[in-house]
């Protein structure tokens, strides 16, 4: 594992962002797994922003989303997919038919895991963005998933229901299940990039780093992992100097 300490989020999205788009310029039919939530935001920025300026295009780019949430319509503000296209991909040339995202439709949503799944097994991922939840959660694979879980819906930690109250009205507008791509899919990727900022993961960044690789603290299975590398702002390392 790689680590790569920085200053301050800003120089943190702008190591990631140059990440991705060196793997891109380097393949431009690349497929990227992408994540969610707030950490991600100042990447996505930092990618349009070279988009724009004609550094990088994404038109042979094929990406595929970790999670949704169950419950409420794509067109949901806090949706995933929504989230997706108002924060990347209505802002870059993706081609809509190369977007993948966990579709949450209908009653059957066994049937949408085994859909997401069976792409995810004809698409090799050649780099994976992640965030860190406070419980070491990584896409929504909370502690006690099996290292070996495929794509499945999942019912959501308190504690990660908690830490995603900020982006809604109260705590009972939280949706409770999510479909998520599993941790052996995660571990499939050929090269994975984790992003820890703020003093929120403090704790999560030395569990990572510094703990056993174990179930009950799902990202300490990217130590296994031969390519991974993460990007942690100095808030967040404070606690591994």
């Amino acid at each position: 594992m790689e680590v790569i300490v920085v200053k301050d989020y800003q120089e943190l999205s702008k190591v990631a962002a140059e990440i991705i788009i060196e793997e891109v310029k380097k393949n431009p039919n690349a497929i990227l797994g992408l994540a969610t939530g707030g950490t991600p935001l100042g990447t996505y920025e930092n990618i349009i922003n070279a988009y724009k300026q004609g550094e990088v295009s994404f038109k042979g780019v094929k990406t595929f989303n970790l999670d949704e949430y169950c419950g409420i319509d794509k067109k949901h503000p806090q949706s995933y997919y929504h989230y997706m296209h108002e924060n990347l991909f209505n802002h870059i040339d993706v081609l809509p038919e190369n977007i993948n995202i966990p579709s949450t439709e209908g009653n059957d949503l066994q049937a949408q895991c085994d859909k997401y799944n069976e792409l995810l097994n004809q698409n090799t991922i050649d780099l994976q963005l992640l965030g860190i939840g406070g419980n070491g959660h990584i896409g929504f694979n909370e502690p006690g998933t099996p290292f070996t879980q495929e794509t499945f819906v999942v019912e959501l930690a308190e504690k990660t229901r908690e830490d995603n109250k900020r982006f809604f009205n109260s705590i009972d507008e939280v949706p409770t299940h999510a479909i998520t791509m599993g941790i052996k899919n995660i571990i499939s990727s050929k090269k994975i990039l984790m992003l820890i900022s703020g003093k929120s993961k403090v704790d999560a960044a030395y569990n990572l780093i510094k703990g056993p690789v174990t179930e009950e603290f799902p990202a300490s299975v990217l130590n296994n992992h031969p390519n991974t590398i993460v990007i942690i702002d100095e808030e967040a390392y404070s606690k591994l100097k």
